[in-house]
């Protein structure tokens, strides 16, 4: 079954490039390209994709308010934001809005379709660097007043290997990378952080992290 696409980007040359890089997996169907969030939202309402590549800034309507327009109008539909190295203070901003991962313009094609799936598969796909500063931003925000519980208290039930699981997520890694630290298939890394999700009574990975850091249960 093919993943159906939609591509909000102003820039000529990148929707191009994002074209032709789409094009050559044959699982993966770009349904419509978008200028702006304005026309990203209509187009939205008659093709339904799976999931939507969002630039940040645009004319008429910028990438965050229309994330959060769209996500609120279609909740199943994962949001994928596309950026470049100096949006940083725009991270936090467009979490908020919705988005359901980060990804650099300048991306490689695999990493690209790798976190289309992810996405649609209710991951949170971040690029490493994007990954770095969305945690250093948490610390920097994270609040100051000693912890409720601890590591030690376990009061979310989560097993030895979903804590090693949520640690190496805490750190910037993505399944593949976890599950090569810890010897596992990231189908299975995967499935461990569904259930961390549950337990932890969150809907993703900034928020799972942003739990670990308010309760300081890793060094960081």
């Amino acid at each position: 079954m093919k993943l159906a696409i939609g591509l909000v980007e102003d820039n000529a040359r990148l929707v191009d490039s994002i074209t032709a890089v789409l094009g050559c997996f044959d699982h993966l169907d770009l349904k419509f390209v978008a200028r702006n969030g304005e026309e990203a939202l209509v187009k939205t309402e008659v093709y339904r994709p799976d999931v939507v590549l969002m630039d940040i800034e645009m004319p008429v309507m910028d990438g965050v308010t229309a994330t959060r327009e769209l996500r609120e109008r279609y909740p199943e539909i994962k949001v994928i934001m596309l950026t470049v190295f100096d949006q940083e203070d725009r991270i936090f901003e467009a979490i908020l809005a919705g988005a359901n991962g980060y990804l650099l313009k300048d991306e490689r094609p695999q990493k690209l379709v790798e976190a289309l799936e992810e996405a649609v598969e209710g991951g949170a796909p971040m690029s490493p660097v994007i990954a770095a500063k969305a945690l250093k931003l948490l610390r920097v925000n994270a609040p100051q007043p000693a912890p409720t519980a601890s590591k030690a208290d376990n009061p979310y039930a989560l097993t030895r290997r979903e804590w090693e699981i949520l640690e190496w997520t805490a750190k910037g890694f993505n399944y593949h990378q976890v599950g090569t630290q810890l010897f596992i298939s990231p189908k299975t890394v995967r499935k461990h952080i569904e259930n961390i999700y549950r337990k932890l009574e969150v809907h993703s990975k900034v928020e799972a992290v942003a739990l670990a850091l308010k309760n300081r249960w890793f060094d960081l």
